[in-house]
């Protein structure tokens, strides 16, 4: 146990020599470190509760994804029998069910066979186990029910939720912040953290948008003010306009010539006639082809373009647009124009979403907790030095060398995986100091067995470090597993806890028993010892 090759050895200083290297980058200014190359550029990323941030947990609207599931299903109906040239009446949303009246007896039976083509098994274990999208039943009288189960709401919910993640994920990416953490949490919330942002008012407000932009055409047929007396046609609505300076109304058709799903890009600019700030934006082939046909059925009319229910322009059509591109005005602020390409990239949310907690940590909090986890850190290294210097004299030397090499080993790692460090993650370091020499307390202690048993100096630390190598492993791989657990089913700061946690045991089997042991066995070769300082 106490020979190694040259190689061998070689490669295990070298190993903790480029590992702890991994960690330089993080005594260095940042702007200095930007300069370096791409792959010297890795470094640790300071949690929300280290250098200070936004904290948002946000909850997905459920009555609006019912809602929205509702009314789509009414819309398949309706498309569905016209397609199928069934008569129908009475087609309305009613609590959790769409109800349907078909006029005709004979017609019944079609309809409902055509209806239940509409109902799919649900994914996962759910469909295993026999649950369906929709129950479509016959309720007499010619009148035919579909309900939404339970079943079918909730994985909706889970389905709007992990859409949300990636689209919120994009918008607080786009704000230019560092190491955004973004997750579900239960079933329909998602905890956003942002550290470094101070002032969380522009990520509110571009997060509580929903961003569904749909391009409509203007109902001409009424006024503004007939619509609002109760004139409203049945396929329009009346939409207010977003621009404050022009509170009119707009009658809109209820009809979507183009939905904001089908645009691929959109850029803040300036107009070039008048200065005044715009957005442009562009459509994907699909949505270029309906654009098209659309300014072509409609020249010299007004559509609208609505955002969230909210008419942001009205312009007049004046020839047909068949370049897949347009620009959006509406006296927009720089700003407003910025926030809105930034909205239409990333893409329109499934749902709302509500604000239900928010916290700003400020940076003298963020740097106060730093202070206090420097200063656990030094108190609780001093006080495992010394036991180790006044209980193994020289190998407690050999051991709190090994410790500091196992300590730059954690920061290199983590710095390699651009980790974020948070106030656990230090506890889980200082922990991980423990374990660490707790490893070399079973070495030694198993070595002075040894030498009580009669064995000779170099035989006792040899069979030291040779029985208990189990015991090691056996203790650092349930920690392992208890640390895996944590992240799996924790969240933020127990998983950063985690984390380190885990990383830690790593370095600390190869410092503890490997690097450990090569120095004893440096130091057995250059001394020959007769006894052993322990």
């Amino acid at each position: 146990m106490l020979y190694f090759t040259r190689w061998k050895a070689l490669g295990i200083i070298l190993t903790a020599l480029v590992v702890c290297l991994c960690a330089v980058p993080n005594f260095f200014p940042e702007a200095k470190v930007k300069s370096w190359p791409a792959w010297a550029q890795r470094r640790l990323v300071l949690g929300l509760d280290l250098q200070g941030g936004s904290y948002l947990l946000l909850e997905v609207d459920s009555n609006y994804v019912k809602k929205e599931k509702l009314d789509q299903i009414r819309d398949d109906v309706r498309r569905a029998l016209r397609d199928a040239k069934i008569g129908y009446t009475g087609l309305n949303v009613r609590n959790d069910s769409v109800e349907v009246r078909i006029t005709k007896d004979a017609d019944a039976q079609t309809a409902l066979s055509k209806l239940r083509e509409m109902s799919q098994p649900l994914g996962g274990l759910l469909g295993s186990s026999g649950q369906r999208s929709l129950d479509v039943a016959d309720a007499g009288g010619g009148l035919i029910r579909l309900t939404v189960p339970q079943a079918a709401i909730t994985d909706r919910i889970r389905q709007s939720v992990e859409q949300s993640i990636q689209i919120v994920e994009r918008r607080v990416n786009e704000l230019g912040t560092v190491e955004p953490l973004i997750q579900r949490q239960g079933t329909d919330r998602i905890l956003v953290q942002v550290p470094g942002l101070q002032d969380p008012t522009r990520l509110k407000e571009l997060l509580g948008k929903t961003a569904k932009m749909e391009f409509r055409m203007v109902d001409l047929t009424v006024s503004p003010d007939q619509a609002q007396r109760g004139a409203v046609p049945p396929d329009s609505e009346v939409l207010p306009s977003a621009d404050p300076a022009n509170p009119q109304p707009y009658v809109i058709k209820k009809q979507v010539l183009v939905s904001g799903g089908d645009l691929i890009d959109a850029q803040p600019g300036f107009d070039q006639r008048n200065g005044q700030p715009i957005v442009s934006f562009k459509f994907n082939s699909s949505g270029s082809r309906k654009f098209a046909q659309a300014t072509t059925e409609h020249v010299k009319e007004p559509f609208a373009i609505v955002l969230d229910n909210k008419v942001i322009s009205a312009p007049v059509i004046q020839e047909p647009i068949t370049a897949g591109s347009g620009q959006i005005s509406g006296n927009f602020t720089v700003q407003a124009a910025n926030d809105l390409a930034i909205l239409l990239r990333a893409g329109a949310l499934p749902a709302p979403l509500t604000i239900i907690e928010e916290r700003t940590v400020g940076p003298g909090l963020g740097q106060d907790s730093i202070e206090k986890g420097e200063l656990a850190a030094y108190v609780g290294s001093i006080m495992v030095i010394v036991f180790m210097l006044v209980t193994y004299r020289l190998f407690g030397v050999f051991a709190n060398v090994a410790v500091a090499i196992n300590v730059a080993m954690i920061f290199g790692l983590l710095s390699l995986l651009n980790a974020t460090l948070t106030l656990p993650g230090i506890a889980g370091i200082v922990l991980t100091v423990g374990i660490a020499v707790d490893s070399n307390v079973l070495i030694y202690e198993r070595i002075r067995e040894e030498l009580r048993g009669g064995r000779n100096a170099i035989s006792a630390i040899d069979a030291g470090f040779k029985r208990a190598l189990a015991t090691i492993l056996d203790s650092n791989i349930t920690t392992f597993i208890a640390a895996a657990v944590l992240f799996y089913i924790g969240t933020g700061p127990v998983r950063g806890f985690a984390v380190t946690l885990g990383i830690g045991i790593i370095t600390t089997v190869f410092t503890a028993f490997t690097l450990t042991r090569l120095i004893v066995a440096t130091w057995v070769r250059w001394k020959r010892p007769q006894t052993v300082p322990i």
